[in-house]
């Protein structure tokens, strides 16, 4: 049964499609079968894979509209190892479209569930923005990952966006919850990188990944190649940070998988 992770924030250029993209690569490299998402209408995280955005003859947009289901759509990342659900300027329309049917905020949820045994892993790139697309892509999550820069009004962001899931989790999807907050962007060398690291540890413990991504060159660069890091430059720093990542991911879903429910150990 796949895992479905929104990677979200209400925060522009933040590093979130750049999470999407090579955590996705990661976890195909760790032999995870991985289904990207692209819910925004830029298609970054499409373009960034390496398919043309321009010249699809089928997107999420359809999808979400119910004009094609989800196996129809899907495209392979290359030779990345993943599939990707892409996005182009067509899902704006499905915006103003959605607000005219019913169960608008659970599209996304209906259509994932065809796909649900045949992946492992299916990471949401959410739009910088709380809309109806927004909404879709945490009614269908189990969990949200946080990408976040260690800067003061990410902060005051933080605060916003965590108010938005305990809202889906009250009213459209009782399972969704934190999975965990990526520090992305990040440089130790400032001073207050280290102050609002150091409140997200204490205010969300391990929530917060031991990992950090840093500032690197690469990770700027490879998606004009349609490359995820680790296929542009796998010696560089910020490949190293998100293969890190994706194991810090399976090794936390494994030890969730050997408690029950109330955290108990399963004989």
């Amino acid at each position: 049964m796949s895992r479905v992770i929104a990677i979200a924030n209400q925060k522009g250029g933040v590093g979130k499609t750049t999470t999407c993209i090579n955590l996705a690569a990661s976890l195909a490299a760790m032999k995870q079968r991985v289904l990207l998402v692209d819910l925004d209408p830029q298609g970054n995280a499409t373009t960034g894979s390496g398919i043309d955005k321009n010249s699809l003859t089928s997107s999420i947009y359809d999808v979400l509209v119910h004009r094609a289901p989800v196996a129809q759509v899907v495209r392979p990342a290359g030779s990345s190892g993943y599939d990707v659900l892409p996005a182009n300027g067509d899902l704006t329309a499905a915006e103003v479209e959605l607000l005219k049917v019913d169960n608008k905020e659970r599209r996304l949820r209906a259509a994932l569930t065809e796909a649900a045994d045949q992946y492992d892993y299916v990471l949401v790139d959410c739009p910088p923005s709380l809309n109806m697309l927004t909404i879709n892509g945490l009614v269908a999550s189990d969990g949200v990952i946080i990408a976040m820069q260690c800067e003061y009004f990410a902060l005051e962001g933080l605060a916003a966006l965590l108010s938005t899931i305990e809202g889906v989790a009250q009213n459209a999807n009782t399972v969704l919850q934190v999975e965990g907050i990526l520090r992305t962007m990040y440089d130790p060398r400032n001073s207050l990188t280290k102050d609002v690291s150091a409140q997200l540890r204490e205010h969300f413990g391990d929530k917060v990944y031991r990992t950090v991504v840093p500032r690197n060159i690469r990770l700027a660069e490879a998606p004009s190649h349609g490359l995820p890091v680790m296929h542009y430059d796998r010696y560089s720093r910020g490949a190293k940070a998100y293969m890190a990542l994706a194991g810090e991911m399976i090794r936390r879903r494994e030890q969730q998988g050997e408690q029950g429910a109330d955290g108990a150990p399963v004989n």
